[in-house]
């Protein structure tokens, strides 16, 4: 009969991480040699400074304190409970304890004798790099794999989802590009793309250098028109320059290019720019044959859209594209941009299709230009799922004889915009932080007086105001107006040096929790009861530092709050590791928003500790860490001890 007591063993080890990635005769084999430890309120497992001793330690039942010994005062560090591993120093570096594991309540302990699995680490790497970057270093450069914070997702978790991740394979290009010198007659050129099949010929120099494209749309619409004659040069109708990529490029890479470029084709040189020669030419057909859902594809059927049901199955179905980026754990990066490009698109078609409703209502567009711009998350071109809007618009000073009537129609093309766009899904917002609200649709100078106030005079409103409305990005319109909307809030900045301290001091309002233990930090009550809060909790402490700290660089045009620490990390040197580690802790954090959004059919801000698994504890463990440090930097920095 099999033995019971190691049968317990592994019954309770295969739930918990890193020995739920073990195959399940090996971690029977670890079950069978591992010592049962009984161990009472109080007692010392191992001490700070101790050398280190033959066993490694998981809690069965019970709980154990990490503590730091700091001028003869226990810090508590860490709190492990159920399944939490712990005294993994011997296993990795020979050397002596760093905190003290101290008893807190009666516990079962399960040790494991070193030596023994240290042969299990060398056989299993991915339980190695589990160990090494959960307990090493946090989530530093040690968390990374391929540059992307990793997240060992749960396998149960990615049983629905079956395809390949052909984002990030190597495309095949073109072996043999069409290509014709500028002087070649346009006559000339449409027979060989002809001959050879092809949608696009590349016009380059004698070293073939690419200098332009010419595509089938550029016959249709200059040539068949008759706006150009057969027998001209290529050259006055080729598009230049040629957007170029390098030989190893992505399916990844070739999404990002062609969607922020707006075109269907990229040209392949020796180096990657148009002073090599022309290897290679994708297009977005070479995309559709390995994926027929692609963003590139996505933004061009946005553009087709004519109403708000259309446009809102086009987010659906970006919505089931970036599922599979999360679940195959494709870099935030990627996806945030990918899917910023496609709400812009949405919003840009929502603009345009209430222009054109308006004009055919006879209303009078007037002579001042205008920019809409897009706030918070989106203005952060952080939002993956569907959430509710933050929008503001700027127009063209105007003449006071020309104000009501400008701020008239755009208030009006304000309204039906958001109308459309919560057509698509994009809530109202609660708060009416939207251009549809006469306070926030106001011509430039208006939008200069209005932050001068909140800098000048930086109240608790103000400084809530500050914090929405700073991550401001142009989305549609005259991009010039938010140019100097921005060299206005620098300067202002600039000579109102306490107001960073207000901003710093918002800040600090939402300390993260320690850790996922008992006495987690949850809503106390309401819609929410139990629930936390991973928005306000984790990620907002995180995109309200970043903030502070690029508005203190005077860094314009970098809203993302891990590119923010990213630009920082190069600023600061110094505190290079933290600024690291507080983008990685970022992206992890708006990965799982993400999932539970898609696994609650939400926006993912609120879920239940309860249902993460212990490998999603101590995912999220790590990125509070930086979290704590981060708001001490800024403490420091801005003096907030003093500032009442």
């Amino acid at each position: 009969m099999e033995n019971t007591i190691p049968r317990r063993v592994y019954d309770f080890l295969k739930e918990f991480p890193p020995f739920n990635l073990l195959d399940r005769d090996l971690l029977m084999r670890i079950s069978e040699r591992i010592l049962v430890q009984y161990r009472q309120s109080g007692e010392i497992i191992f001490r700070q400074g101790d050398p280190p001793n033959t066993h490694i330690y998981i809690v069965r039942e019970g709980a154990v304190h990490l503590l730091w010994e700091k001028d003869g005062e226990p810090v508590l560090v860490e709190e492990c409970d159920e399944g939490d591993v712990f005294g993994i120093r011997p296993l990795l570096a020979e050397e002596n304890y760093a905190l003290t594991a101290k008893v807190v309540e009666e516990s079962l302990i399960y040790a494991i004798n070193v030596e023994g699995f240290k042969e299990v680490l060398e056989k299993n790497p991915k339980v190695a790099f589990y160990l090494a970057s959960t307990f090493a270093s946090g989530i530093g450069e040690n968390y990374r794999r391929q540059g992307k914070p990793m997240l060992f997702l749960d396998q149960d978790k990615m049983a629905d989802v079956s395809f390949p991740l052909v984002e990030v394979q190597s495309l095949e290009k073109s072996k043999d590009p069409v290509t014709c010198l500028p002087d070649t007659f346009i006559r000339e050129a449409a027979v060989i793309m002809s001959q050879r099949e092809v949608g696009s010929v590349i016009i380059v120099d004698e070293a073939s250098h690419p200098l332009g494209i010419v595509t089938d749309k550029d016959l249709r619409s200059k040539v068949a028109t008759g706006q150009v004659g057969l027998e001209k040069p290529v050259a006055e109708i080729m598009s230049s320059p040629v957007i170029t990529v390098g030989p190893h490029i992505t399916v990844a890479d070739v999404q990002i290019e062609m969607v922020k470029n707006r075109i269907n084709h990229l040209c392949i040189t020796e180096d990657g720019t148009s002073a090599s020669p022309v290897i290679g030419v994708l297009s977005e057909h070479d995309l559709m044959v390995v994926q027929g859902n692609n963003p590139a594809l996505l933004i061009r059927e946005i553009r087709r859209c004519r109403n708000g049901k259309e446009l809102r199955h086009i987010r659906e179905r970006a919505e089931d594209l970036m599922k599979k980026y999360i679940y195959q754990e494709v870099a935030i990066a990627f996806i945030s941009t990918v899917m910023s490009e496609v709400n812009d698109e949405l919003i840009t078609q929502s603009i345009k299709l209430s222009q054109a409703e308006m004009d055919e209502e006879g209303r009078q567009r007037p002579s001042a230009g205008f920019c809409w711009l897009a706030l918070g998350s989106e203005g952060r071109q952080e939002q993956l799922l569907r959430t509710d809007q933050d929008n503001a618009l700027i127009f063209e000073d105007v003449p006071e004889v020309d104000y009501e009537p400008t701020k008239n129609y755009y208030l009006q093309l304000a309204e039906k915009v958001t109308r459309l766009l919560n057509e698509v899904g994009y809530d109202f917002c609660p708060g009416d932080m939207m251009a549809s609200n006469p306070s926030w649709c106001l011509s430039l100078e208006e939008w200069k007086a209005q932050f001068s106030t909140w800098i000048f005079e930086p109240s608790p409103k103000a400084v809530m105001y500050c914090t929405i409305f700073f991550d401001y990005r142009p989305i549609y319109g005259m991009e010039e107006l938010a140019t100097a909307l921005t060299g206005h809030i620098f300067e202002n900045i600039g000579g109102q040096a306490i107001f960073l301290g207000f901003l710093a001091k918002d800040a600090l309002q939402n300390p993260p929790p320690l850790t996922f233990f008992r006495n987690f930090v949850v809503e106390n009550g309401g819609e929410h009861k139990d629930e936390f809060d991973i928005k306000a909790r984790a990620m907002m402490p995180l995109a309200d530092a970043a903030r502070v700290l690029i508005l203190d660089a005077k860094v314009g045009k970098i809203n993302n709050t891990f590119r923010r620490f990213e630009k920082l990390a190069e600023l600061e040197p110094i505190h290079k590791e933290l600024y690291e580690q507080a983008a990685d802790a970022y992206e992890i954090l708006m990965r799982y928003r993400a999932l539970q959004g898609l696994k609650n059919k939400n926006s993912g801000r609120y879920f239940k500790p309860s249902e993460l698994s212990k490998m999603e504890r101590v995912n999220l463990r790590n990125c509070f860490q930086p979290i704590k440090e981060l708001q001490s930097l800024l403490t420091l920095r801005y003096q907030l001890a003093y500032l009442r």
